[in-house]
């Protein structure tokens, strides 16, 4: 009996291209799908963890992007220091929690034209309005090239969230594709060796890791795409995640609180926050997976108000995180967290000013959503 010949190059390509364009294209059918799952509900637990995650992303803008820090590392062992420290400290450890809840959900989903516009258009929005209205108010005005540039939406591969998180959005029909080939043997090792590269050898300070955020996000997929095919456990036993996100916790403060103190001894600036200073540092990883974990595993009821509130979440991010120029005037010039530090109601301040601007932040998103997004995606 004959065997068929393999087909030639030009065919294979041909298949290649046809399934890249059915996997990352599909408009026939995407009216029917949701960010997570086609037809699923969004999970409630994991909507409320993106919420905490975002208020705790707020609160490390709050302290790092308005001047705090240099008034901080006056005093660093100061009790507002301390506290400003503490509550400013999990912006990259929220980052790797974002991704994650992407990646455990579309490792067995699929990317549509429809959801790439939209995330694309949702940032273009905000890039347009927020900046027109500084140029109407007065507060800055700009030139025709700074327009493009506020227009392009890919600022920076290195460190920019955003553009960085548009770039790994491209890449999961491809992460797909090799996480659903893998074996779980082979899919463990690959993120042992992303792991030991990225977090150990990244952590250690010995060996120098460049960060690009593209390819992290790349590594934490591979992460929370193994969590979602095979979970995670210790000899077949389950694990009491509560415990370990209250330890992990514990020992990411602990670790800030050490830095600060020795810092005082040696009258000497150190990187207070070295092991969550960004998103591949141990317990920036070990918190976010010990989290992770325990609010996927929580068990509540559907909430329809939770739910709403998390849609909004990115849109957060992208309003209060916008520009340097959004940042001046929110932390500097609106806010003045520098000239809140010396008042004795700086705590008070700090709380209350994240969870306003995540309020209104949501409120502005949930128009945007209503009165632009459905129209125009229905």
């Amino acid at each position: 009996m004959n065997t068929p010949p393999p087909p030639c190059t030009c065919a294979r390509v041909h298949n290649a291209i046809f399934s890249f364009v059915r996997e990352f294209i599909p408009i026939w059918h995407s009216r029917r799908c949701t960010f997570y799952l086609q037809g699923a509900q969004r999970s409630s637990n994991l909507e409320l963890y993106r919420i905490i995650v975002m208020l705790l992303i707020i609160a490390h803008h709050y302290v790092v992007n308005s001047g705090l820090e240099e008034v901080m590392s006056l005093q660093p062992t100061s009790s507002k220091s301390i506290f400003l420290y503490l509550f400013g400290m999990w912006g990259k450890t929220g980052i790797n929690c974002f991704v994650m809840i992407t990646g455990y959900f579309m490792c067995k989903s699929s990317i549509t034209l429809k959801k790439f516009l939209k995330l694309l258009l949702e940032v273009e929005f905000y890039n347009i309005v927020i900046n027109l209205l500084f140029v109407l108010t007065g507060y800055k005005s700009y030139t025709i090239k700074e327009w493009l540039m506020i227009l392009w939406p890919i600022e920076s591969i290195g460190d920019g969230f955003v553009s960085c998180f548009l770039m790994f959005y491209l890449f999961i029909p491809f992460l797909n594709v090799l996480v659903q080939n893998l074996d779980k043997r082979m899919h463990l090792c690959l993120l042992m060796l992303c792991l030991f590269i990225y977090t150990i050898l990244g952590t250690s300070n010995y060996i120098p890791v460049r960060m690009n955020y593209v390819t992290w996000f790349c590594v934490l997929y591979i992460l929370a795409s193994y969590i979602r095919l095979y979970g995670l456990n210790w000899k077949g036993k389950s694990i009491n995640w509560g415990i370990m996100t209250s330890l992990s916790i514990v020992v990411s403060m602990a670790s800030v609180i050490v830095l600060l103190f020795f810092t005082e001894y040696i009258r000497k600036t150190v990187p207070v926050f070295y092991f969550v200073t960004d998103s591949n540092k141990i317990m920036a990883v070990i918190t976010a997976v010990c989290s992770f974990m325990y609010f996927k595993d929580l068990q509540i009821k559907q909430s329809k108000l939770i739910n709403v509130v998390a849609a909004s979440t990115f849109g957060v991010l992208l309003i209060h995180a916008n520009s340097n120029t959004m940042r001046q005037w929110l932390w500097c010039d609106m806010l003045d967290n520098v000239g809140a530090y010396v008042s004795p109601y700086i705590i008070l301040h700090a709380v209350v000013s994240v969870v306003i601007i995540f309020i209104l932040c949501i409120l502005i998103d949930y128009l945007r959503i209503r009165w632009v997004e459905k129209p125009l995606f229905g």
